[in-house]
């Protein structure tokens, strides 16, 4: 079926630091977790000119931040007397959010993992055309996961708009359109990818399932 981390301190830090230092992890093969950066970091690098984080990067934490509101919606229902009769069922989607969002944080750094190889080979004319594919093909694989993850979290979030707290229910709405949003950017990167895959079966299969 279709589917649509440095501490920061002005003192010390500053983006051309932070560019420097993605690009000095990249190069050591050290993995990247942008996820332990604060807010302004992730915003300053992702607005530099370092390869990653990237639009997948992106729309994973965009996806996260939406299941966050779901999940805040029932945190605000989880012991209230007027919704006693679906505390169950509330606590079982808190349960699923935590685990969605966790997967859709370690998807940011996955899809930085490996996006830098193909930003990699795309500047080095070494590089042979099955290398290349094979990285085409890698890089297709996370956003993939990503817009599976976030239509899980927008099945879970239609039942916490559904039988949250009256009073979070615009949080609910806001968080499945992040997870739209998200899930959408995700499709672009995998368009992106199949627009110049060799194995044009493949690249059909892929845009089939995206």
């Amino acid at each position: 079926m279709s589917l649509r981390k440095c501490y920061y301190n002005n003192n010390l830090y500053d983006l051309k630091y932070l560019e420097n230092e993605v690009r000095t992890m990249s190069s050591l093969d050290k993995q990247i977790d942008f996820t332990e950066n604060s807010c302004k970091d992730f915003i300053d690098v992702l607005a530099s000119s370092a390869p990653i984080p990237g639009g997948g990067g992106a729309s994973a934490l965009v996806g996260a931040i939406g299941v966050a509101l779901g999940n805040m919606v029932g945190s605000l229902t989880v012991g209230k007397k007027r919704y006693a009769d679906v505390e169950e069922d509330i606590i079982r989607c808190k349960k699923e959010a935590d685990e969605i969002t966790k997967r859709l944080l370690e998807l940011v750094a996955k899809d930085a993992e490996v996006f830098e190889p193909l930003s990699k080979a795309y500047s080095l004319p070494k590089s042979t055309p099955e290398e290349l594919a094979k990285k085409e093909e890698d890089a297709c694989e996370v956003p993939l996961e990503i817009m599976k993850t976030c239509a899980r979290g927008l099945d879970l979030m239609k039942e916490f708009a559904e039988k949250g707290s009256r009073i979070a229910l615009s949080d609910a709405g806001v968080g499945a359109t992040l997870l739209k949003s998200a899930l959408q950017g995700a499709s672009l990167n995998i368009y992106i990818n199949t627009k110049s895959m060799k194995d044009r079966v493949l690249a059909q299969q892929l845009n089939d399932e995206t």
